[in-house]
């Protein structure tokens, strides 16, 4: 089962170099939980309805979280 993350994080000034998420993320503001795609979405929509990210200052992402490679769901099944 795929759940997802929905985040809404502060859009971090642009320095001229390239962004890593890995090394030096954007600072989260929220993190809310969704055990589907259409919940994660709806989540995401009311997350892009605040100021902060229509003005560009935010950002929301959802991210897949929890899948499965789909070699081993075939595996487990037969």
């Amino acid at each position: 089962m795929t759940r997802f993350l929905v985040v809404l994080t502060d859009v971090r000034p642009d320095e001229g170099g390239a962004r890593n998420e890995r090394t030096a993320p954007e600072r989260r503001r929220q993190v809310v939980g969704a055990s589907s795609r259409e919940a994660a979405e709806r989540i995401a929509g009311a997350f892009m309805a605040l100021g902060m990210v229509r003005a560009g200052r935010q950002r929301v992402k959802v991210i897949a979280i929890g899948r499965r490679h789909p070699y081993v769901e075939r595996e487990a099944t037969g």
